[in-house]
């Protein structure tokens, strides 16, 4: 019997903030202000009603990450060795504190304006091809660090890892991507890519022109 396509209610949302934002400057970019919110807070807003709970994956002190009050995951294996280390953080924890969830579902700190669809649509995707990792895609082309992934995967992940396995397409190929297309964003009077995030101060600014036009 194959196992039962995963719902809303078997996933859980991991936001993955572990990285070093060099481009940024260093520091937490996910906590820099967005138009009087931490960019972290939009994207739980963003993420909550679609997911059964949130982690957020992050390295050093969890405290600077209080006020969120969310778990805290950091990479299980050590070095800053890339987004995968992320997914396999979220995927331990899922698998220790909320064993019903059978996948989850990643999504980066600092992309403000994710789809109220996103996992709905990776849902769909992955529907009747259990094993499979849908990976969100857009006008810009693939987003590898936004997708869904079963936790069954943690071992052969770990393993991969190990193995010096660092970019993220070349492990989820193995076990077959599925690229799921998602259609620019209303921000606004503006048409924005739904993936769209703010690596840089520049685009910072952007995403802070963008919502300056929302008030009142």
């Amino acid at each position: 019997m194959q196992p039962a396509d995963p719902t809303r209610e078997t996933i859980t949302g991991v936001i993955l903030a572990g990285g070093l934002s060099r481009r940024m400057g260093g520091g937490d970019k996910g906590l820099l202000d967005l138009a009087g919110e931490s960019m972290i807070t939009r994207v739980i807003a963003r993420l909550r009603p679609q997911v059964d709970a949130i982690v957020v994956n992050a390295n050093g002190d969890p405290a600077r990450f209080g006020s969120l009050a969310l778990p805290v995951a950091a990479d299980p294996i050590d070095g800053f060795i890339g987004p995968l280390a992320g997914v396999l953080a979220g995927m331990r924890w899922a698998a220790l504190n909320r064993p019903r969830d059978r996948h989850v579902a990643t999504v980066s700190s600092d992309a403000p304006f994710l789809p109220h669809d996103l996992i709905a649509r990776l849902l769909a995707a992955v529907a009747g091809q259990p094993g499979t990792i849908a990976v969100a895609a857009s006008d810009d082309g693939l987003h590898p660090v936004i997708g869904l992934w079963p936790v069954a995967h943690a071992d052969d992940l770990e393993r991969s890892l190990r193995a010096g396995v660092r970019k993220v397409l070349d492990w989820t190929d193995r076990h077959g991507t599925i690229p799921v297309k998602f259609d620019p964003v209303a921000v606004g009077y503006a048409r924005v890519d739904p993936f769209f995030n703010a690596n840089t101060p520049a685009e910072l600014a952007e995403a802070r022109r963008l919502l300056e036009r929302l008030r009142p």
